[in-house]
């Protein structure tokens, strides 16, 4: 599946893309090009290329593209009303299905996105705890508010627990209600809650921050720092909810957080998300619950809509079924498996991180604990996600998401156009 050149129609949306559009895109992957459509774990650009498709829209596709049960279900709601900014069957079923999935959902809120989510999971916090300051991890992606934009991919090192902003227009006061700690050290938690503990109202934790696991007791060690000093524990979920395990990381670790954010799988390729939690602390959206001064106001045009009800619903059925975490962890370890074993046979330092439904390769010789470890040498990702696409294979600049629909035979692709493209970095670094 070697790349073809561009079409003329390809290269003329990207040249319109490149008028209309900040840096030619929606923000997203390469500009260079278009997607028009995907099947199962595949997707082909406007030219006519075929890819193994482990982009996966950033991840909401678990169950493959264009799924055909999830695609009817879709087209039976459209006949009936695609939002109403009221409650809707769909919405209420599926907030029901994921209170019985997930461990600390006794209520759901609904919202758009997971940026959103992770926002309103921190202001409830606040609310419920009457304290300002958030500790989160260097390194942990929570959405593109001002608050999840600190210290996410920093360009410059600080000393913890300065919180620095990864982008322009964010004011410097919000600066002063985020603490960084490295992941997985458990002492500079432990010292930064006896020194801000009347302070802090919650930890945000990515349960596997990006691709890097947390260290064996770590998670277990935040739950019970956490309780220890009266501290909230939110789990951002966007990305392992529904992934990891039906109960979503929570689940596959075992620790169960007071607040989690969902998004991605739960909208099965629609705009959907949710912050859920337990009742006495989701009571700040009730204001008949907590009264005008503990209530916590939300609302938002679409979110609950039936569309994305409906996918989401459909999406987790699929996943109920016998052998779909299987399928997914299978193949999620035959690559990277496969993928240590290429690296090993043609000399190259590299590690592989993450899990099975998520991983990447770091070039880097030492192991990869926390978001310093995991800068590796970014050219030569670069060039390997270069070459992969040229040889069919789509992923994000650093992540392969692993879908249900992947197949034995993209798994055995994948491998052999990484082997190629590890032999190519290898003759570059050589000549």
């Amino acid at each position: 599946m070697t790349r073809q050149a561009s079409s003329e129609a390809e290269r003329g949306l990207v040249e319109t893309a490149r008028s209309v559009l900040p840096g030619g895109g929606f923000g997203n992957v390469s500009d260079e090009m278009v997607v028009a459509r995907g099947l199962g774990g595949r997707v082909w650009d406007v030219s006519g290329n075929e890819y193994v498709d482990y982009l996966l829209g950033s991840g909401p596709m678990l169950i493959g593209h264009a799924h055909p049960e999830v695609v009817a279900a879709v087209q039976d709601q459209l006949a009936k009303g695609t939002t109403f900014f009221a409650n809707n069957e769909p919405g209420i079923l599926l907030a029901a299905e994921i209170v019985s999935a997930v461990r600390c959902a006794d209520k759901v809120r609904f919202v758009s996105s997971g940026s959103e989510a992770d926002l309103y999971a921190m202001r409830l916090a606040r609310a419920y705890k009457k304290r300002d300051k958030i500790l989160k991890f260097e390194g942990g992606y929570h959405g593109m508010s001002e608050y999840g934009l600190m210290s996410l991919s920093p360009r410059r090192t600080s000393n913890f627990p300065q919180a620095i902003p990864d982008s322009a227009g964010i004011p410097r006061s919000v600066r002063d209600d985020m603490l960084v700690a490295p992941f997985n050290d458990l002492d500079m938690v432990a010292s930064l809650m006896r020194e801000h503990r009347q302070d802090i109202a919650a930890v945000i934790v990515e349960p596997l921050q990006r691709l890097v696991p947390p260290r064996p007791g770590f998670l277990e060690g935040l739950r019970k720092l956490t309780e220890d000093n009266g501290i909230l524990l939110i789990f951002d979920e966007v990305v392992t909810g529904f992934r990891f395990a039906y109960g979503g990381a929570q689940e596959y670790y075992g620790v169960t957080p007071d607040i989690c954010s969902l998004g991605k799988v739960i909208g099965g390729g629609f705009p959907l998300a949710a912050v859920v939690g337990r009742a006495d602390v989701m009571a700040h959206f009730d204001k008949g619950a907590v009264g005008e001064e503990g209530f916590m106001m939300q609302v938002g045009t679409l979110s609950g809509n039936p569309i994305a009800a409906v996918a989401g619903l459909k999406t987790l059925e699929i996943l109920r079924r016998p052998g779909a975490y299987e399928t997914i962890f299978r193949n999620g370890r035959a690559l990277m498996d496969g993928y240590r074993e290429i690296l090993k046979d043609a000399g190259v330092e590299a590690r592989v991180v993450g899990d099975a439904p998520m991983f990447d390769i770091v070039f880097t010789g030492r192991d990869v604990i926390d978001y310093r470890s995991s800068l590796g040498d970014p050219d030569l990702m670069q060039q390997c996600n270069a070459l992969l696409r040229e040889r069919g294979i789509l992923k994000s600049d650093s992540k392969y998401y692993v879908s249900l629909a992947h197949t034995d035979e993209d798994v055995r692709q994948t491998l052999d156009a990484f082997a190629e493209s590890i032999a190519e970095l290898a003759r570059r670094r050589a000549a």
